[in-house]
This record gives C-alpha cells, sequence and structure tokens, in this order.
C-alpha cells in the first residue's frame, strides 16, 4: 500500500469510512501488542476505506515515538493490502519530522499531522511547521484542523501550492465558514474528512461541505452499526441517519459529554461491553465509572 502515489491513498481514504482504532494496554499501562494486532484484524474484516493507527483514539498524545512506531508497524502488518494505514505525527516540528520518517520505516501509507505541543503560533508558524513535515517525507499528509493549528484558507492554499504531498484536511473546529471559505477555494485539490468527535453527529450536513469521509471511532466497537450509518449518510437517507442518532449517537454523546476526555475512554468502554477489551487509558484521561459502563452497554443493546 505504501508504494501508491499521496493522491492515489487520498483518493482511497475518500472512498469510504476511515478506522481510527484505540491502543490497547494491559492493566500496567504497557501497549499490548498481541490484543492490538486481533483488535485490527477483526476491524479489517468490516470495509473501511482506512486505519489510522495511534491516532487521537490511539492517544497519540500518552504514547511515546517508539510506542507509536510498534503501534503502526503492527497496523501495517496485520491490515489487509487494500487498507491503508495513517501513521500519527506530532508535538514539536523536530518531532512531528521524526515520527514522520519513523511513519515511512514502518510502512505507512501517509501521516496525520496533529496540532502542535502546548503552544498557540501564527499563520506563518503553521505553515512552516507543515511544510517542513511534508518535505521530511514522500508520504501523503493530512493535517488535522484542531485547537492550536486552526488554518485559514490562505494558509491552506499557500501549502497546498508549496507541497505537492499535501493530499488532506481533517476538520475537528466544526466552523462551518470556515470550512466554505477552504473548500471554495481549494475545491477537489485535497480530501477533506470529518473529525470532530464522534464524526456521525456531524455526517449529514458535512457531506455538502466537501467532507466525503470521517473518522468514526465508534467503528472500534459497532463496526456494522458504522458502515451501516456511513452508507446511510452517503445515500442521503435522512431517515435512517435521524434515527440513528435518536437511538444511539446523541444519547451516547451525552454519555461522553459527562467529563473531560471521555471521547476517548467511552471507546474502550464500548469494547468492554461487546465483550473485547482493550485495557484501560493512560492518565491523564481517566476511564468510565461501572455506572456510566452499564448505560453504555444499555445503548448498546438497542442497537446490537
Amino acid at each position: 500500500m505504501s508504494q501508491l502515489s499521496p493522491t492515489d491513498v487520498a483518493a482511497r481514504l475518500g472512498s469510504g469510512l476511515l478506522s481510527f482504532p484505540v491502543t490497547h494496554l494491559t492493566e500496567e499501562l504497557t501497549i499490548d501488542e498481541k490484543a492490538y494486532r486481533e483488535h485490527i484484524g477483526w476491524l479489517s474484516e468490516y470495509p473501511a476505506a482506512g486505519l489510522f493507527a495511534a491516532g487521537g483514539t490511539g492517544e497519540f498524545f500518552s504514547l511515546t515515538p517508539a510506542e507509536v512506531e510498534q503501534a503502526v508497524r503492527s497496523a501495517v502488518d496485520e491490515a489487509p493490502e487494500e487498507i491503508p494505514v495513517i501513521a500519527p505525527a506530532g508535538y514539536g516540528t523536530a518531532t512531528a519530522v521524526e515520527l514522520a520518517q519513523s511513519a515511512e520505516r514502518a510502512g505507512a501509507a501517509g501521516i496525520l499531522l496533529l496540532p502542535p505541543y502546548l503552544t498557540e503560533a501564527s499563520q506563518d508558524g503553521l505553515y512552516a511547521h507543515v511544510k517542513a513535515v511534508c518535505d521530511a517525507t514522500d508520504l501523503g499528509v493530512i493535517i488535522y484542523n484542531r485547537a492550536n493549528a486552526v488554518y485559514d484558507e490562505h494558509t491552506v492554499a499557500r501549502l497546498a501550492d508549496a507541497c505537492p504531498n499535501l493530499v488532506g484536511f481533517k476538520d475537528g473546529v466544526g466552523n462551518v465558514e470556515q470550512m466554505v471559505r477552504i473548500y471554495s477555494a481549494l475545491g477537489d485539490r485535497l480530501l477533506y474528512v470529518g473529525g470532530l468527535p464522534t464524526a456521525e453527529l456531524f455526517a449529514l450536513p458535512y457531506l455538502s461541505l466537501g467532507l466525503t469521509t470521517y473518522s468514526s471511532a465508534i467503528f472500534n466497537f459497532l463496526p456494522g452499526f458504522a458502515i451501516d450509518f456511513y452508507d446511510a449518510v452517503r445515500r442521503g437517507d435522512q431517515a435512517h441517519v435521524v434515527a440513528a442518532l435518536n437511538d444511539f449517537v446523541i444519547p451516547y454523546c451525552d454519555l461522553r459529554n459527562r467529563k473531560a476526555g471521555y471521547a476517548v475512554s467511552i471507546i474502550k468502554a464500548g469494547l468492554k461491553v461487546v465483550g473485547r477489551p482493550a485495557g484501560p487509558v493512560r492518565s491523564p484521561l481517566t476511564d468510565l465509572t461501572a455506572g456510566e459502563l452499564d448505560e453504555l452497554a444499555a445503548l448498546v443493546k438497542k442497537v446490537s
């Protein structure tokens, strides 16, 4: 898969739902590689268009660079040839460059560039950050618009001109005006990915803004539900989408919103509910309480 060009990888990713697997941990909070590999194998039985290893749902922010490479390499080994594996890069520019180069060694097909660590940045600073990463790899790069890395349409257009291997824009902000401006300026030059927490909630309205796909964390523990939901969005089946929102997605989001960081914790809780435990989350995240786990189990039962 890594032999595909960046634009070919982007086209493949834009053709279907995107999988963002959790990273399995032991009770001692070390990576459980065997369980992680088994999870990748199970998810690969469903028709996802791409797999983003060790991303936000995979606790990238809690992993060491060596652990990131371990997770990416394991995903590349276990995923079918037709499913591109996208690796994360982030933190400061020097570290992001090292992670991008590590992704190439591990056999990844592309890079998801997460926001820089801690500091605020100007548009010129974000431009320099992204360009340095793009220049350091032959892989296609998708920038993640979120937190302290919010790109205006002028910066994205400059980057698209300067970096042939910049192939995608993932939105985690939800600013409709920003998305209209970027899509109007660049059109089909980039792949646009919905990346808000629980992206299913925004999938239907975002379709008209050029976002043909999105990152589904729910796919981790309800892959059949996630695929059916995505298919309904793509065919414009509003009745199916609204019913699924009311039956599961909205009450699930209400539970997710109980505590900061639950957007990841609730996914590992979902895997526990369906009998495929992925271990605890690392601090500073916290796991769901026993009562909240029961609430989630009741929701899952409604759509299983």
